[in-house]
């Protein structure tokens, strides 16, 4: 009798730690990849592309900008695309440079417009001459 309790226990024991051990959480179904490519060139020249099976799309290209200077700036290039989860077809183009990255898209938020007298008052001071700077003394 001693022996079946233990082996019970035993049994249970596996049962709880392997209900603890499953996965947790939602399982998804991995996504293929339908294409890969990619291309890194001596020069520095690069460009990769790829997309997936739930329609993922993205390609990028890049080189190295005034290379040997101080002056000498990465530049990359390229855009991205999916669905959003509303069903709205996100695209975004951008380019990073010295300027940072900088991308466009429909969906981006853009500025107000500047209104028409700060508009006049920043064309009116752009015709002005240039000033010249008091000399300062110590």
């Amino acid at each position: 009798m001693v022996v079946w309790v233990q082996s019970l226990v035993l049994i249970n024991a596996l049962l709880v730690l392997s209900v603890y051990s499953a996965p947790q959480g939602p399982v998804t179904e991995p996504i293929p990849i339908i294409r890969q490519e990619q291309e890194i060139n001596p020069d520095g020249t690069y460009s990769w592309s790829y997309e997936t099976g739930n329609g993922i799309q993205a390609e990028e290209q890049g080189f190295l900008k005034n290379a040997g200077t101080e002056q000498a700036a990465q530049v990359a290039q390229g855009e991205y695309s999916y669905t959003a989860p509303d069903g709205q077809l996100i695209r975004v183009q951008y380019i990073a440079d010295e300027n940072g990255f900088q991308p466009i898209g429909d969906h981006l938020p853009t500025p107000p417009p500047i209104p028409p007298a700060i508009q006049r008052a920043l064309e009116y001071l752009a015709s002005l001459p240039p000033r010249e700077e008091p000399s300062r003394r110590f």
